[in-house]
């Protein structure tokens, strides 16, 4: 590749300002400091670390993942270490590994989920009093089950959706995202819900129900019996649900689902959105951060956009 010219990178999501475009979702990328070396850190915008509920959980037995064409199914389960580790083991770390040789802040999200309303406000709570100024914002897990009230999942209820983020908004000052899932009727009902809650943006995709069976066992694949898919298969799904989703809401959108390029990723952004997130695609190829970074600036300048932003539902429909 010749001399790019510069190209602006920076974009925000809400109140969270971020040097790239390029963030890692949630699960793919441990607590933010597993992949030092072997990926470009100062070619992200923020990390998000992996979900984090109020105790230490085990996640499901294995096997937990099985490959398909297109992607993995995976039924890790949310094993987590928990937010007393998060605080006191896990912060310090990434700022030691990440934040003092790239010298400049990169900031962490810190997913979080529970299995009541209460256990959102009280992890949001603990975290937002205990960070001291390492986790920028939260992102709100809501595919988990509301133990409650009969198991069905909090994302899959409006009503129900509204009063868990409204609970954590509460809790919390720190820029709040909600990561939606796609196996809804019409995503507009949830932005609406997040949106009156107080939510500061919108994380989407989160993987697809499904399952894959071992035919010659004749036995699921993974112990949990089903899982959730991710890859390069989600990714037109992905795409029509940020599609739809931007048309509904003006609230700043990270895109994830399937972005192995900056073909991927540059989809996202067209189609509304205002960051994106790299996950499974990072498990074969950890450099595909740097060359989405590279390719998505060649592309600016290409097609004469002088900054990401501009590609912001550039989509002539």
């Amino acid at each position: 590749m010749g001399m790019t010219p510069a190209i602006d990178m920076t974009t925000a999501l809400g109140p969270l300002t971020l040097a790239s475009p390029l963030v890692t979702a949630s699960g793919a990328f441990g607590y933010g400091m597993e992949y030092f070396g072997a990926v470009d850190y100062s070619k992200l915008g923020a990390v998000t670390a992996k979900g984090i509920r109020i105790d230490p959980w085990p996640g499901n037995p294995m096997p937990r993942h099985a490959e398909v064409p297109g992607g993995i199914v995976n039924a890790i389960g949310l094993q987590g270490t928990g937010v007393a580790h998060f605080l006191e083991r896990t912060l310090p770390f990434y700022s030691i590994r990440v934040l003092r040789p790239l010298g400049r802040p990169l900031p962490l999200i810190a997913n979080i989920w529970g299995g009541s309303v209460e256990e959102y406000a009280e992890v949001a709570k603990r975290i937002s009093e205990g960070a001291g100024g390492v986790v920028s914002a939260l992102e709100m897990n809501v595919s988990c089950p509301n133990v409650k009230s009969g198991g069905h999942t909090f994302g899959q209820d409006p009503s129900v959706l509204f009063n868990v983020v409204s609970a954590v908004r509460k809790a919390t000052t720190l820029p709040l995202l909600v990561k939606l899932a796609p196996n809804v009727q019409s995503i507009a009902p949830y932005v609406k819900a997040c949106e009156d809650a107080g939510a500061d943006a919108l994380s989407m995709i989160n993987t697809i129900p499904a399952m894959v069976i071992d035919v010659e066992r004749r036995k699921p694949a993974i112990a949990n019996v089903t899982g959730g898919l991710s890859g390069r298969a989600v990714h037109p799904v992905a795409v029509k649900t940020v599609f739809d989703a931007r048309k509904a809401t003006k609230l700043p959108i990270l895109a994830m689902g399937g972005v192995y390029s900056a073909r991927d990723a540059i989809e996202f952004f067209l189609a509304g959105a205002d960051a994106v997130a790299i996950g499974s695609a990072m498990f074969s190829d950890p450099s595909v951060v740097a060359k989405t970074y590279d390719g998505i600036a060649d592309y600016c300048a290409r097609h004469g956009f002088g900054s990401v932003r501009e590609l912001k539902g550039a989509l002539e429909v």
